[in-house]
C-alpha cells in the first residue's frame, strides 16, 4: 500500500543553528561618508573646542584655569553684548520685511509675464549679490562719505547739506540699505523659482472663474511659495544676527558712530583678536548662536503651522 509524503514544505525542519541575519550593507555609509567626516572636522569640531574654551580663563594670575559656567554668567550680564543683539534686533525687524518684500514683488512682476526684457531685468536684479561683500560695502561708505564721495557732492553741486549717512543716528539704517542692496536678488530668485512650479492648471481655473491679478497672488500665488518664503525669513534672520562684514568696514569711515561691540559678530571678533579674551569671545559666540537658533526655530514653527 502506497503511502503519501507531506509536501516539503509542510514537512517540520530539522533542529539546527539559528539562521544568521544578513549583513549591513555599507554602501550607504560608503556615499554619506565624506560628507560626514568634512562636516566633523569643520562644523563639529570647532563647536567642540569652543564650547571648551569658553570653561576656562585665563588670568594674568594663575594663567588658564577652569572657571565651568561663569563666563556664561559673564555673558548674560554683559551690557555691551545685550546692546548688541537689541540692535541687530531692531535691524532684522525693519530690513529683513523690507527687503523680502522687495524681493516678493519683483518676482511676481518677472512671474507675470507682463514685463518687457524681463531676462535682462532679472539679471540686473540678481547683478548685485555677485558683488562681494567687502567690495560692495566699500562702493557705498565712499558714496556715504560727506567730505569725498557721492554725498558730499550733492551738498558742494546744489549748496544743501544732506544728512550724513555715517552719523550714529542714520548708520544703521545705512548699513540695511547696503544689505538690502546685496540680497534682494538673492531673495528674488528664491521666489521666483517657486513660482515657477505652481502648476498652470491652476491659473487657468482661476481665469475661468474671472479671477483677477490680486486674487491669483492672494490666493494662489503666496499660498503656493509660502514654503520659500519660510526659508527666505529664516536665512534673513540668520544673516542679521550674523552681521559683521558692512560694520566692520564702515567702522574705519565711521569711528565715532561704529563702536567694537556694535553688533556680537563683532564684539566677538574686538574680544578676540584686538583684546586677546578668546576663552570670553567663545562664550559670547555660543550665546549668540543660541539666540540665534531659538529665534529661527520659533519662526519655522510659525511657518509650518500657518501652512498645514
Amino acid at each position: 500500500m502506497t503511502t503519501l509524503q507531506p509536501p516539503a514544505a509542510a514537512r517540520p525542519r530539522p533542529a539546527g543553528p539559528p539562521v544568521r541575519r544578513a549583513r549591513r550593507s555599507w554602501t550607504g555609509w560608503g556615499f554619506i561618508g565624506p560628507f560626514v567626516l568634512v562636516f566633523a572636522l569643520v562644523f563639529l569640531a570647532p563647536l567642540a573646542y569652543s564650547v571648551y574654551l569658553s570653561l576656562f580663563r585665563t588670568q594674568l594670575i594663575g594663567g588658564t584655569t577652569f572657571v565651568g559656567l561663569d563666563n556664561y554668567q559673564q555673558a548674560l550680564q554683559d551690557g555691551q553684548f545685550w546692546d548688541g543683539v537689541v540692535r541687530v534686533g531692531l535691524f532684522l525687524l525693519i530690513q529683513v520685511p523690507i527687503m523680502l518684500g522687495i524681493a516678493l514683488l519683483v518676482a511676481l512682476a518677472i512671474d507675470s509675464g507682463r514685463l518687457y526684457g524681463k531676462d535682462f531685468f532679472r539679471i540686473t536684479v540678481f547683478l548685485p549679490y555677485a558683488v562681494p561683500a567687502v567690495v560692495a560695502t566699500l562702493m557705498w561708505g565712499f558714496m556715504y562719505g560727506t567730505r569725498y564721495g557721492l554725498v558730499g557732492d550733492v551738498n558742494d553741486a546744489f549748496g544743501v547739506k544732506l544728512p550724513d549717512p555715517l552719523s550714529a543716528d542714520l548708520v544703521l539704517a545705512s548699513i540695511g540699505n547696503i544689505v538690502t542692496w546685496e540680497f534682494v536678488g538673492y531673495n528674488m530668485l528664491i521666489f521666483f523659482a517657486a513660482l515657477r512650479v505652481v502648476p498652470h492648471s491652476l491659473y487657468e481655473a482661476a481665469e475661468i472663474d474671472g479671477a483677477g491679478q490680486w486674487r491669483v497672488i492672494t490666493a494662489i500665488k503666496l499660498p503656493a511659495i509660502r514654503g520659500a518664503l519660510v526659508i527666505a525669513t529664516i536665512f534673513s534672520i540668520i544673516g542679521s544676527f550674523q552681521l559683521f562684514n558692512e560694520p566692520a568696514i564702515l567702522q574705519k569711515l565711521a569711528p565715532n558712530a561704529i563702536t567694537t561691540d556694535y553688533t556680537p559678530n563683532f564684539y566677538t571678533y574686538s574680544l578676540s583678536f584686538a583684546g586677546q579674551q578668546q576663552n570670553y569671545s567663545a562664550t559670547v559666540a555660543i550665546v549668540m548662536g543660541m539666540i540665534t537658533m531659538i529665534v529661527a526655530y520659533v519662526v519655522q514653527l510659525r511657518g509650518m503651522r500657518k501652512g498645514a
